[in-house]
């Protein structure tokens, strides 16, 4: 069985995204890795190519900024790196750059690809997700937050990212049919140095909307308050990543929040109610679950 990492990035110093720590949490499942660089305003480039000189293989590409709906150009530099994926490779193991996997999953993620290997009626895995907020101490527990993600494919050059990267897809646009796999994987993407969540919050929102909507929408200050999008949090009390440690401990900002705060709807505390009670799911399903 050969496994495949693939990624896309762009602008990771000046953005502050985990993707040295993103790759290097599943490089140990890959025999090697493909990496879309977008032309930088930094050195991500460097960073990228420095990581694992044997395993990782760069993909200079150039974004399309005229883009400026649904996050569309995500998907197209997630493809890039597809279209890459070596012949012999059996899976495609996708992250994004501001996600990390636990290490403490790794013999398992490994384990669902060598035992659906041969079933071909599974075109991926499908992953857990926590999502961080504000800070490493926290995390999102309203249902705003999507649940599922797959994150482990087939090397079918037939299947093609969706939308804005957030799933894949397959020829005539059918969902893929996917496996559950006991195993999370870590969003950091809303924990950041608030300047930089700032930049990335003003930067990034172009590749959904047009610039009038960033001028109604998003607010400008020279530091991202996290206050202002706060509905529901969870203290988390387990651990992180190993290979996150060292940004953890350089963690140069405060976020406190009482949970006693959370605001939670009726809707989302019915849908909570039946959740946990009728095993309900009411999350956005990209997928089928075999």
């Amino acid at each position: 069985m050969k496994v495949t990492g693939f990624s896309f990035i762009k602008d990771a110093q000046i953005y502050d995204y985990p993707v040295t720590e993103a790759i290097k949490s599943i490089l140990p499942v890959c025999d090697d890795f493909i990496v879309a660089v977008g032309r930088s305003k930094d050195d991500t480039l460097n960073l990228i190519k420095n990581i694992d000189k044997d395993k990782i293989k760069v993909i200079e590409t150039e974004w399309d900024e005229t883009m400026r709906e649904g996050g569309r150009v995500l998907a197209i530099e997630t493809d890039k790196a597809f279209a890459c994926m070596p012949e012999d490779s059996d899976w495609a193991f996708y992250i994004q750059g501001d996600e990390v996997v636990h290490e403490k999953y790794l013999g398992t993620i490994r384990e669902s690809m060598l035992h659906n290997l041969t079933d071909k009626r599974v075109d991926g895995l499908l992953f857990n997700y926590l999502h961080f907020y504000g800070s490493y101490d926290y995390v999102g527990s309203s249902l705003n937050w999507y649940r599922h993600e797959i994150r482990v494919i087939r090397n079918d050059k037939s299947f093609y990212s969706y939308r804005d990267a957030q799933g894949f897809r397959k020829q005539d646009n059918k969902k893929l049919k996917v496996k559950p796999v006991d195993a999370w994987v870590y969003h950091y993407g809303w924990v950041r140095e608030p300047k930089a969540m700032q930049r990335k919050q003003q930067n990034f929102n172009k590749y959904w909307h047009n610039d009038e909507w960033i001028e109604k929408n998003v607010y400008k200050a020279g530091e991202f308050d996290y206050s202002k999008q706060l509905r529901s949090l969870s203290k988390f009390d387990g651990t992180h990543p190993k290979v996150m440690e060292e940004r953890i401990k350089t963690k140069n900002w405060e976020f406190d929040y009482d949970i006693s705060f959370n605001r939670t709807t009726t809707k989302d505390k019915a849908k909570q109610f039946l959740s946990k009670y009728l095993g309900l799911d009411f999350s956005y399903r990209n997928y089928e679950l075999i």
